[in-house]
């Protein structure tokens, strides 16, 4: 990845990730849910390339307004953090996104690219924030945050952001998007959502799996969503990310995933991907 000297531009990655289980164990009084998960991150990336300058610019697809773009949010959030202006110099950055990871799909890419925006901007302006300060900017941001900036696969509970990190076998996914977006808080705020699954063991989960208690009522809605595991299934023990669009079949070695990739009918979007332990946001700082 071509990055420059590190104080006046750069690039950084902002792997996606697949939800390989989801608990859903109770609501809380906030309304938010409470949780268990594990968190794979993959290789597919979305990349952010900073710039100094004097306010915070950010340049990305049409399709993400501003106002509600979790890039320009997170670059807020730190200059509250932080203090608007330190001394003499106004901080302002240009940041370019790079758009590779799906929208609406449960892959995470808004949240991921949230925080590569706080660890990148922690470099850009030489803050030296500690990573235990930034995850708790990145929880004010989304419940997916946080396992980004961690860097690290990770077992998650609570909202999704008590994590543990996890060393999971080696695997390549098949990921196939079907061809509609998906709201996180419609599907959470379903009044047909199963809430009330019984916990269960990191161990327990290894041995055994556990599915995704939003799949049912995302498959009852959004057909297309129904159709592509419908497929996928016939293939192996297909499961759908967070909640959903993407639904993926894992895979012990790359050659068979491409092979079923091919299979795949053209009128759906699909990639093979690596799962990784530990995140290229790590290495590339």
């Amino acid at each position: 990845m071509g990055r420059h000297h590190l104080n006046d531009s750069f690039t950084l990655p902002a792997p996606g990730k697949l939800n390989l289980f989801l608990n859903i164990t109770g609501r809380r009084s906030d309304g938010y849910h409470e949780l268990q998960t594990v968190f794979q991150l993959i290789s597919e990336c979305d990349e952010l390339t900073f710039e100094k300058s004097d306010q915070i610019e950010v340049v990305a697809p049409a399709e993400i307004k501003t106002e509600e773009n979790l890039i320009y949010l997170a670059a807020k959030a730190l200059t509250t953090h932080v203090g608007i202006a330190s001394v003499g110099q106004v901080r302002g950055a240009k940041i370019t996104l790079r758009k590779t990871l799906p929208m609406g799909a449960g892959m995470g890419g808004g949240s991921s690219d949230a925080a590569t925006t706080l660890v990148g901007l922690n470099k850009l302006w030489d803050l030296n924030l500690s990573q235990k300060k930034l995850l708790s900017i990145g929880r004010t941001l989304g419940a997916d945050v946080p396992v980004f900036i961690l860097g690290k696969s990770a077992w998650a509970e609570g909202v999704g952001d008590q994590l543990s990190p996890v060393i999971l076998p080696k695997r390549y996914y098949l990921v196939m998007q079907p061809n509609c977006f998906i709201s996180t808080a419609e599907i959470f705020s379903h009044s047909q959502l199963t809430r009330d699954s019984p916990p269960i063991t990191i161990a327990r989960f290894l041995e055994v799996g556990s599915g995704n208690d939003c799949e049912a009522i995302v498959r009852k809605h959004y057909p297309e969503v129904d159709q592509a595991l419908i497929w996928l299934n016939q293939r192996g023990p297909a499961k759908m990310t967070g909640t959903g669009s993407c639904v993926f079949l894992s895979f012990e070695d790359k050659k068979t995933a491409e092979d079923v990739k091919r299979e795949v009918p053209g009128n759906w979007r699909s990639f093979v991907t690596e799962g990784l332990n530990e995140s290229p946001l790590l290495a590339a700082l």
